[in-house]
């Protein structure tokens, strides 16, 4: 893997997405206005004593779940884009490897990710109150990872799709199961044996079990430290297999 051209790779899909404003406004302020609304729906349900507010439950799970979902279908959409677009097919007649291409998207997007977080746990923790046992740095780096393994898993995807519809088509089918089964809805211990076994092989859940551990406990737990590394293993798994299932022309 040359450096050099992964640097120019990472370069080229920052600049275009200087350019393309709505998908950064889309990226930056979509997670933030989302939790803003969260807090107002949650504002007026009581707290029984001793417990964790409603809000807070929900909030820090949400700051994992909603930089997968946007960072998973900003992707998998620029992908097919580019595409279609020819530019794809261009790139890969360069000395530039897929391996190369897929990793330039994902340092890209990282950086826009980072900003997300930022962003989102600024409002969050600062305007809206959220309260962990945890440190909010944490929250970020989690809030970081997710939104990679979107960008990772959406990458992925969009080597199946012919269309940017069809791009979009792969939301109800990747990200919604894990949504239902992350622990969010209902207590993964109190799901049916069959859905919890299934909740195991699925990423998010690991990252919402490491943003809950955040809340519970003031420091680092072992708990927490294996589910980053499972977040990051299938992270750095989908960047790879979207890197094998690459077309280097488009049918």
């Amino acid at each position: 893997m040359s450096a050099r051209i992964y640097a120019a790779g990472t370069g080229r899909i920052l600049r275009q997405l200087r350019a393309d404003r709505r998908t950064v406004a889309m990226i930056l302020l979509v997670p933030s206005l989302l939790m803003v609304l969260l807090y107002f729906l949650y504002a007026n349900v009581p707290t029984p004593a001793g417990q964790q507010s409603l809000f807070d439950r929900i909030a820090i799970t949400m700051l994992g779940v909603l930089p997968f979902v946007v960072m998973f279908l900003i992707t998998s959409i620029a992908m097919q884009r580019e595409r279609t677009s020819g530019t794809l097919e261009r790139l890969l007649t360069t000395p530039m490897s897929k391996l190369e291409l897929l990793g330039s998207y994902g340092s890209a997007f990282s950086v826009a990710a980072l900003g997300q977080a930022l962003l989102a746990c600024a409002v969050t923790f600062g305007a809206l109150g959220l309260t962990t046992a945890g440190p909010a740095v944490w929250v970020v780096v989690i809030s970081v990872l997710v939104a990679m393994l979107g960008v990772s898993i959406g990458l992925l995807c969009s080597a199946f799709a012919k269309t940017e519809f069809q791009a979009v088509q792969f939301m109800p089918l990747v990200v919604l199961p894990q949504f239902f089964l992350c622990g969010l809805l209902v207590p993964r211990d109190q799901m049916p044996d069959w859905l919890h076994i299934i909740s195991n092989f699925l990423p998010l859940t690991y990252a919402v079990d490491a943003l809950q551990e955040v809340s519970l406990h003031t420091g680092v737990t072992g708990r927490m430290g294996a589910d980053i590394a499972v977040v990051a293993g299938f992270t750095v798994l989908a960047l790879c297999a979207g890197a094998a299932t690459l077309r280097r022309r488009t049918p």
